[in-house]
């Protein structure tokens, strides 16, 4: 009888579909609360609706490619996505502190642009060797 071999998961495994999920999710809260949330931040709605398709596309792609590309692709990825969101976050907070209508924009802006880009240079990645 013939044997399959099931690919190993690991922690890293698991975090990496834990965090594709986790931009689905928020990708939902967008689109479904685009209203009250853009008035929270002060954004318009049709930004957090296209932010949340951004985070969709972005999520769905981090997770099929979990297969195909290495761990290490993956956390190299992932440290720099979440670098870039704590220094939108806190560009964000400070404009928004001294009184500026625009922290929520720069922030959402990053949330609708790095998944994007985050996708991209996934998709565009050496494919892991089995």
């Amino acid at each position: 009888m013939a044997q399959v071999v099931a690919p190993r998961v690991t922690r890293r495994t698991v975090g990496v579909i834990a965090d594709g999920a986790f931009k689905v999710v928020l990708a939902a809260v967008f689109i479904a609360g685009a209203a009250p949330l853009g008035r929270l931040l002060g954004t318009p709605a049709w930004l957090l609706v296209v932010s949340g398709v951004a985070l969709l596309i972005g999520g769905g792609i981090e997770i099929g490619y979990t297969r195909s590309r290495s761990t290490a692709t993956y956390t190299r990825l992932m440290v720099a996505y979440d670098s870039g969101w704590v220094l939108a976050a806190l560009a964000g907070f400070l404009m928004a502190w001294r009184g500026s209508g625009a922290g929520g924009e720069v922030w959402i802006g990053y949330q609708t642009a790095a998944p994007l880009v985050f996708a991209a240079l996934l998709a565009a990645a050496t494919p892991a060797k089995m």
